[in-house]
């Protein structure tokens, strides 16, 4: 089914022909730093409202990756775009414009959002929440009643999502990296739904309907519910890939998956078909050749231009994908993804994890050519792995897809059913050599890279979020209940052996923003962003619940600490060698002063020799010459030596005036903070006192001598804990699914012809069933006659055999 809108005085994306008459004139706008923003003031809008669930994550904010902030205001339910300038004129501060311009939404949103995010391009936003999906056009036409740019505003599968009577719940919502105009959604009925905005805003382009397990092989309804999903980056098959975590922490691969439409490079296209051909082709086993040739003939027929610019030398820069899908064969879901190191100490935390709660956010993070994998659980654990092989597409035969195609027999949609295949490898670990894994269709073996506690407070919750550092990939920001932590991971980039060696790094956490203060309860980060610009800063945002902007800059990964350090120690015993060889300023033959030059004894003639006379003359010139070559010349080394190095003696003072300025600042400022760390300490001592009260206190408790529980009745526990939290939830809403569809097919016209086309055909029935009973009591009777005629028969003929018996004895 297609829709056509028809969009007065728009262009294809939604943006409208005529720019707003609303512009804020220059000499009115006023930079102020982001955080002093009034837009962000409590007085502006009062706080703003806690989230509804604890299992869904607010986010505010958005950022269009140049020089725009979006921040969505739910009092005034409006969308504040708030033009940025990163690093000026202090690197560490971020100025932003005020006033900010106002977009409001051309029709009423009756729900509260609490996700927004904006495509690659910045022209349209989506506004997420729990009963509603809206995608907003951010440019749109002025009103100047409400001095705001109103803005067009769609509802995204309303009919699927948000009926009256189905409870389908978004677990996640997605722009796809490589287009404008398409987001992925999955929901709670274990489906992957794919729209395209340009196309049909009720009817999804591509529909996955996701069988992770076989139905004789189930045994939680745990394992069955999908949490979240990401899309993969740019590398080879990855970029047609969708990860999706479920609960019980399996992870499964959707791969190929594309976005009609959508344009990738043509080197790239070309690098996965000669890849095919090389490797899968060229192999000895059968379904290595077939899996290569139905990827071959899937890259072929959705970039027709592949094939004939592969023969020759050069081709155009991007190709666009066309609509395909095989008629015999779906997608499979790949995995579940198994792990190939598993150390004691990690499968116990990952045991201990399962035990305390379920896995509740995803992220795939791509560092060089080392795709990651993590996943946070709701006791506060993240697991990083690494894929230690190439995804590789993989199709089920006998399992037809159902297409949607238009008059001219072009594809408008595709629905199918990925079911998973148990894996062949069992309980060994996965071969990876390309002789025997390349093109076979297994899933690719995962490495266990780390397993990071975060320490969350008290049981830790299970609203978890991962973000990514826009500048370093290796930094990954995690948003929770407590605040937001920093994980570097520092043995990235990934290779085999430098794992094995014993200089291999932790990763690191570093607590960022904190919102447990005092014993009042924490403030939940209702936003957050990852800034970065071109010069190489960093800087993220953070918006608590009270309307406070944090914004904190972040320095980059300072891969030469160790050397620095080392560096230190050899700068300190320069010095002492420089104190010992001074002469690196003046030379040494000057400091050792001029030669010492021997005369040659004098004669007693000499003596006696006048001065005016000749042979005196000649005495007084070669002494004169003596002195002339050892201290008239050393005196001019000297004047031109000190001439030339009183600039670098003059550069050396100045440097080391400068360094006590700066020492003598640092005084001041330890000086200053001395009185806040005084009082800080003085508090610590009160806090640490008053705990020691509460312990006192709770050991008089009756409740403290109880036994502790056994590890049946933990693992009893553990079940229930997981029954209410996830699968209860499951379990209602298909039985409401369910009951909605019932509804629907009661309700609807067709179902009650069917009713009345059934209750004559009842009456009909009874009719027919009267004549029947007649006409089988009849032949009943008639049937009870030849009965008796047949037996009185029978007996003649038994006393007839006795009598001819009784003859031949005798």
């Amino acid at each position: 089914m297609r829709f056509n809108f028809d969009f007065s005085g728009s262009n294809d994306d939604g943006r409208q022909s005529t720019p707003p008459s609303t512009s804020t004139p220059a000499e009115d706008v006023q930079w102020l730093p982001l955080q002093n923003h009034p837009v962000f003031s409590a007085a502006d809008g009062g706080a703003l409202p806690s989230p509804p669930s604890t299992k869904t994550q607010t986010n505010l904010l958005a950022w269009d990756g140049a020089s725009r902030l979006y921040f969505w205001d739910p009092s005034r339910r409006c969308l504040h775009r708030i033009a940025i300038k990163l690093g000026g004129p202090d690197s560490s501060s971020i100025l932003a414009a005020s006033p900010s311009k106002i977009l409001q939404p051309d029709k009423q949103l009756d729900y509260d959002v609490q996700k927004i995010s904006i495509n690659r391009n910045g022209s349209a936003i989506f506004l997420s929440g729990v009963g509603r999906l809206c995608v907003m056009y951010l440019f749109g036409r002025s009103s100047s009643k409400q001095s705001a740019i109103i803005c067009r505003t769609v509802s995204i599968g309303s009919d699927i999502f948000f009926d009256g009577n189905n409870l389908i719940r978004l677990l996640q919502v997605c722009w796809h990296p490589c287009s404008d105009t398409h987001i992925g959604i999955l929901s709670s009925d274990s489906v992957f739904r794919l729209f395209n905005l340009s196309e049909s805003l009720q009817q999804p382009e591509q529909e996955y309907y996701l069988q992770p397990v076989e139905p004789k092989s189930l045994l939680k309804a745990s394992s069955i519910c999908p949490v979240d999903f990401s899309f993969g980056g740019n590398h080879l098959w990855d970029r047609f890939s969708v990860f999706v975590l479920f609960s019980d922490g399996s992870v499964y691969v959707l791969c190929p998956v594309i976005p009609f439409g959508s344009t990738y490079r043509w080197e790239t296209l070309l690098e996965l078909h000669s890849d095919a051909h090389t490797f899968g082709l060229k192999s000895s086993n059968s379904k290595a050749i077939r899996n290569s040739n139905m990827a071959i003939s899937w890259l072929e027929a959705t970039f027709p231009q592949l094939a004939q610019q592969a023969t020759e030398s050069g081709g155009s820069f991007a190709l666009k994908a066309q609509p395909y899908a095989f008629m015999d064969s779906s997608l499979l879901l790949q995995g579940p993804l198994c792990n190939m190191n598993n150390s004691e100490k990690e499968s116990d935390k990952i045991e201990d994890a399962e035990s305390e709660g379920y896995a509740v956010s995803f992220l795939y993070n791509l560092v060089g050519k080392d795709s990651l994998l993590i996943s946070a659980w709701s006791g506060g654990l993240l697991q990083i792995d690494a894929l230690a092989d190439e995804i590789q597409p993989v199709w089920k035969d006998g399992c037809p897809p159902r297409l949607f195609v238009d008059s001219s027999d072009r594809i408008l949609g595709v629905a199918m059913i990925c079911e998973s295949v148990s894996s062949d490898l069992g309980d060994r670990k996965p071969d990876l050599s390309l002789d025997t894994s390349v093109w076979l269709g297994h899933p690719p073996p995962l490495l266990r890279l780390a397993v990071v506690d975060l320490a969350l407070p008290g049981k830790g919750g299970s609203c978890i979020s991962l973000y990514v550092d826009n500048l370093m990939p290796e930094r990954i920001y995690c948003l929770h209940d407590g605040g937001v932590d920093a994980i570097v991971l520092h043995f990235l980039p990934f290779t085999n052996q430098a794992m094995g060696k014993e200089g291999a790094r932790n990763p690191s956490v570093h607590p960022v923003i904190s919102s447990c203060q005092g014993e009042s309860s924490p403030l939940p980060i209702c936003g957050f962003l990852s800034l970065a610009d071109s010069v190489g800063d960093s800087w993220i945002v953070g918006l608590t619940q009270s309307r406070e902007c944090i914004v904190s800059e972040m320095e980059t990964w300072k891969l030469s600490v160790p050397c620095v350090l080392d560096q230190e120690k050899d700068s300190s015993g320069d010095d002492e060698q420089k104190k010992t060889e001074i002469p690196t300023i003046i030379s040494k033959d000057l400091l050792a002063g001029p030669k010492i030059v021997v005369l040659p004894p004098s004669s007693p003639d000499q003596r006696s020799v006048a001065a005016d006379s000749i042979d005196g003359r000649s005495v007084i010139h070669r002494y004169f010459k003596i002195f002339h070559e050892n201290y008239m010349e050393y005196a001019l080394k000297v004047h031109f030596e000190l001439q030339h190095h009183a600039p670098h003696v003059k550069k050396i003072i100045d440097d080391q005036h400068s360094r006590l300025q700066k020492v003598e600042q640092k005084l001041l400022q330890v000086e200053e903070k001395q009185e806040e760390l005084d009082s800080r300490i003085t508090h610590a001592i009160q806090r640490h006192s008053a705990i020691e009260e509460r312990l006192l206190k709770l050991r008089n408790l009756r409740g403290l001598f109880k036994k502790p529980l056994s590890k049946a009745e933990r693992d009893f526990k553990s079940e229930l804990d997981r029954f209410t939290g996830v699968e209860l939830d499951a379990l209602r809403s298909t039985v409401e699914a369910l009951d909605a569809r019932l509804r629907r097919l009661t309700r609807s016209p067709q179902a009650k012809l069917m009713n009345k086309q059934s209750q004559r055909r009842g009456r009909r029935a009874n009719y027919v069933q009267e004549d029947e009973i007649s006409l089988l009591k009849s032949s009943m009777s008639k049937l009870s006659l030849i009965n008796n005629e047949n037996t009185k028969k029978a007996k003649l003929i038994e006393s007839a055999l006795s009598r001819r018996d009784l003859s031949k004895d005798q």
